[in-house]
């Protein structure tokens, strides 16, 4: 598949449209960074906030104050593997880990931020803000209609100094307004929710090097995560159950995160849990009734993981 999805749980929002034999488009890190030389220095975590002045340094250098955040330089397996706050210089010393970095410990929104960029010029936005639980995790993230201006101001500017000339689909995670990574790929858990006809015109972008989206779609969306505990092995529901809740009024789609024939271990997952399933939706109750149909199914009686923690 043209399209470079290794999750085939999402190959659901790719295999449908139509794309050249000949063009690759990435949409995971590994392949976004091979196939963009020029740019990939993006996805050096310590590069990009030193690019913003903030206070960051390699593991083995000592941070002015603390709490900093710490996590890995680069971290292609993704959810957050391996980040932690460290409060103290001894937690520091004990949590020493070649290949991370500590950073300022920013407060404030966590947004996912999805650009079109034609020849480094931002043509379209989408914003998406989570509801973190702990740990890593997150309970859903809400795709929203809005635009930001402030937000897409300081990015903006940030992308016509670092990334003249890139062309696709830049995702840049922000807290507080500070770009905390960046991808050069969309984020693939959600596309469903940006609209009608926009898989073609992301097709479009890398094809014709155009940006052709009416956007008369937009409308707010949820993606709802379900984690379980980390270490035991899980099973995916029947194919008639996921079907039943994708075909449900308000749900768009359904995900199960993992490989069923995988080993818990092998999976990159954030410290707090295991993620098993995501639902997308644009009515948040039909959303989180699925998402509880699925809950059952993995733990029975037992709270999952994020629920429990968020309330």
């Amino acid at each position: 598949m043209p399209i470079i999805e290794p999750a085939p749980w999402r190959h659901q929002y790719f295999d449908p449209v139509e794309c050249p034999p000949d063009l690759f488009i990435p949409t995971d890190d590994p392949e976004a960074w091979e196939w963009n030389r020029d740019h990939r220095w993006v996805f050096d975590k310590l590069q990009v906030a030193l690019s913003q002045g903030l206070e960051a340094g390699p593991h083995g250098t000592m941070p002015p104050r603390f709490p900093v955040f710490s996590k890995p330089i680069m971290n292609f397996r993704g959810l957050g593997a391996g980040s932690r706050v460290l409060a103290s210089a001894e937690e520091y010393d004990c949590h020493h880990t070649a290949g991370h970095f500590w950073m300022t410990l920013l407060e404030g929104r966590h947004v996912s931020s999805d650009v079109a960029l034609v020849a480094g010029e931002p043509r379209w936005w989408r914003h998406a803000t989570g509801l973190a639980t702990g740990e890593g995790m997150f309970d859903r993230w809400t795709i929203h209609a809005a635009n930001d201006p402030a937000l897409e101001g300081a990015c903006g500017a940030w992308i016509a100094s670092n990334l003249k000339g890139f062309t696709g689909i830049l995702n840049l995670e922000t807290i507080g307004g500070v770009i905390i990574e960046a991808h050069l790929r969309l984020s693939d858990q959600w596309p469903d929710l940006y609209g009608a006809g926009w898989i073609e015109a992301f097709v479009g972008l890398y094809r014709d090097k155009a940006w052709i989206y009416a956007d008369a779609d937009r409308r707010d969306g949820y993606s709802i995560v379900l984690f379980g505990p980390s270490g035991r092995r899980y099973r995916h529901p029947p194919p008639a159950l996921i079907e039943e809740l994708a075909a449900r009024p308000g749900v768009s789609s359904v995900q199960i995160t993992f490989h069923e024939d995988k080993a818990p271990e092998r999976h990159s997952m954030p410290p707090g849990g295991f993620r098993v399933a995501i639902v997308n939706a644009f009515d948040l109750a039909s959303g989180e009734a699925a998402r509880e149909e699925l809950r059952r199914h993995f733990l029975g009686a037992e709270p999952a993981v994020n629920v429990q923690r968020a309330r």
